[in-house]
């Protein structure tokens, strides 16, 4: 699906240079601090209104998505870069806007969505796994898809997707390496269930061991008494024959 958001548009106002008081400020009054670069243009500090951000973040093509972003001088077409989250509240920090060009290629990463259920899950009882969950591509920023959709479901056990199998048009141009894994299905991992009667059979085996390794001592020790009484007696004849 090629990018369905490109008539998004967001204003943004100037704001003071970055400063960390100035950054707060910005949030206090309910606005989140942003910079603009790009298209060989000087970068402007504005700020945004961080809802509609996290619309365009949320949403399908996500931070792919392709904005009309109004500044006080120009408007101009740009897609979301970089963006920083508070980590306890969950609110934004700052958000960086590249500005771009309608007919020059841009290299994104997108999402890799499987569809259906695998033969090898369905119908032999192994398990899927995806390794890639999103390939780097070269296109048009108007032909950006919001995700890949991949059919899995002849995907018997031990076949596996590649880079290469993913479905693209002419206009979409992988960057990722062809060669590289996207899903397989795999067998299913036994797991070893450790039950009350195993852990106490373990403990009681562990609890022998200290009694045979005494025992064993013991014995050691019994068989050297009589070899000293006997060295004794031996030492007690050499006497008397003097």
């Amino acid at each position: 699906m090629a990018n369905a958001a490109v008539n998004n548009t967001l204003e943004a106002t100037s704001r003071e240079a970055t400063s960390k008081n100035a950054a707060r400020r910005v949030r206090v009054a309910g606005q989140v601090p942003a910079v603009v670069y790009g298209a060989g243009k000087n970068s402007q500090t504005v700020s945004v209104d961080p809802r509609q951000v996290k619309r365009i973040l949320y949403s399908e093509t996500g931070h792919n998505t392709i904005v009309d972003l109004k500044l006080p001088d120009e408007m101009t077409k740009a897609m979301i870069v970089d963006w920083q989250y508070e980590p306890i509240k969950g609110g934004l920090l700052h958000v960086d806007f590249k500005r771009i060009a309608m007919d020059k290629v841009l290299r994104v990463n997108v999402p890799i969505l499987l569809k259906g259920e695998a033969a090898g899950v369905k119908l032999e009882g192994g398990i899927l796994e995806q390794i890639l969950r999103e390939v780097e591509i070269e296109c048009l920023p108007a032909d950006i898809p919001g995700h890949i959709d991949v059919d899995v479901s002849g995907l018997a056990f031990g076949q596996m997707i590649r880079v290469v199998d993913l479905p693209h048009g002419e206009k979409l141009k992988f960057i990722t390496d062809s060669n590289q894994m996207v899903a397989h299905v795999i067998a299913i991992k036994e797991v070893v269930e450790v039950t009350p009667d195993a852990v106490a059979a373990d403990a009681a085996a562990g609890a022998a061991e200290p009694e045979v390794v005494k025992k064993g001592k013991q014995d050691a020790e019994e068989g050297a008494e009589p070899a000293a009484a006997d060295k004794g007696k031996e030492g007690d004849k050499k006497k008397e024959k003097k």
